[in-house]
């Protein structure tokens, strides 16, 4: 693009008006010599055609005498009579031509002018292109110092928030080591927990395999500080349902023993204490649960025939015979081997019946004799 512009100038300057100096009449006339030369080329062209006249004449008077031998033989032949007539034509000829030359060199002239004309139109036009290219050009210019000032104050600014990216992130990198060396100790103290917890977890499969001999257990579920179990004695001959239960361990060396009842009979509760005291718990639970082997084993023997609750902690067995009869046992302690099975209440239709005149065919009625009793008893 420069080097267009630079043969645009160029070219201009050649083109300048200054430099062009066309002939042109009125320049004399506006200096003052206009009525002069007028004067001088009148009287030089009145001299030229006096002077063609006399050269015609002479030019005649030459071929006559040339014609001529002698005096009397001039005097005798006659004038000429057109003398000059050859040059007055060839003049005439001249004159036409050069009118007509004249004529093709103002026209040539006007149209000389009307493309001067049309240059200078086309010069101003050039000139408003370049002086519109140099605004625009200084334009461009302004713009490309505002982006690069835009440019430089978004790369400071970019500076800047790395800078504070840069900061923030070693501020969190501390706080991530601070944090990593604090999770590290945690790490190693909660190693030292699952150790503990494994070294416990061991010594309770230990005491788990001492009692193998006397129980049979199977493991449920388990984890580093959980197992949950089901234990059945093999001492007793009754046969018994399988006793749940579940042994969690906490970060201070503390378990806790929870019971569930199930449809096993035993009381629910949890047990809680030193890791040392957990094999002694285990046992006095498994011993609870032998001690009441036949009282127990009777009760889940009788849920697959009757509709029976037993509520462990009041020692209660509720039967349910029917939609409107509920009948309420007591179990005394010891049973069957030194307590005894009795009625306490019969409800029927929400009222409450005699029931004391109500005693199974036998001397000693077991809980099985009275719920047959009831289950078959038409009274009621």
């Amino acid at each position: 693009m420069c080097s267009a512009v630079r043969s645009i100038r160029r070219l201009l300057e050649r083109s300048d008006p200054s430099q062009l100096k066309p002939w042109d009449s009125t320049e004399l006339q506006e200096a003052g010599e206009g009525e002069i030369m007028a004067s001088y080329l009148m009287d030089c062209r009145r001299k030229q055609k006096l002077m063609c006249q006399q050269l015609c004449v002479l030019d005649d008077m030459l071929k006559v005498l040339g014609c001529v031998d002698s005096a009397e033989q001039f005097l005798r032949q006659t004038c000429p009579p057109n003398p000059g007539r050859e040059a007055r034509d060839a003049w005439k000829a001249l004159k036409t031509e050069y009118q007509d030359q004249v004529e093709e060199v103002e026209h040539l002239m006007c149209i000389l002018d009307k493309r001067m004309g049309d240059l200078q139109n086309k010069r101003q036009t050039v000139e408003a292109l370049l002086l519109a290219v140099d605004n625009k050009r200084e334009e461009c210019k302004e713009k490309q110092r505002v982006a690069a000032k835009q440019q430089q104050r978004a790369e400071k600014q970019i500076n800047l928030q790395l800078d504070d990216s840069l900061q923030t992130a070693q501020n969190a990198l501390y706080v991530y080591e601070k944090r990593l060396s604090q999770l590290r100790s945690e790490v190693d103290e909660q190693l030292t927990d699952v150790a503990d917890w494994t070294y416990f977890t061991h010594r309770l499969q230990d005491v788990l395999a001492v009692t193998q001999s006397k129980m049979q257990y199977r493991m449920l579920s388990g984890s580093s500080s959980e197992l949950c179990l089901e234990l059945l004695p093999r001492s007793t001959e009754q046969s018994l349902q399988p006793l749940r239960l579940s042994v969690s361990m906490t970060s201070n060396n503390v378990f806790r023993l929870q019971v569930f009842q199930g449809t096993a009979g035993l009381l629910e509760e949890s047990v809680e204490g030193p890791v040392r005291e957990l094999s002694a718990a285990l046992l006095e639970v498994t011993q609870r649960y032998i001690s009441q082997g036949d009282m127990l084993a009777e009760i889940q023997a009788l849920h697959s025939r009757f509709a029976i609750d037993w509520c462990p902690a009041k020692r209660l067995l509720i039967f349910l015979k029917s939609a409107t009869t509920v009948c309420h046992l007591e179990l005394d302690e010891g049973y069957p081997s030194s307590g005894h099975a009795r009625l306490l209440s019969v409800r029927k239709d929400g009222s409450l019946l005699n029931v004391d005149t109500l005693q199974p065919p036998v001397v000693s009625p077991t809980l099985t004799d009275w719920l047959e009793f009831l289950s078959f008893n038409p009274a009621f």
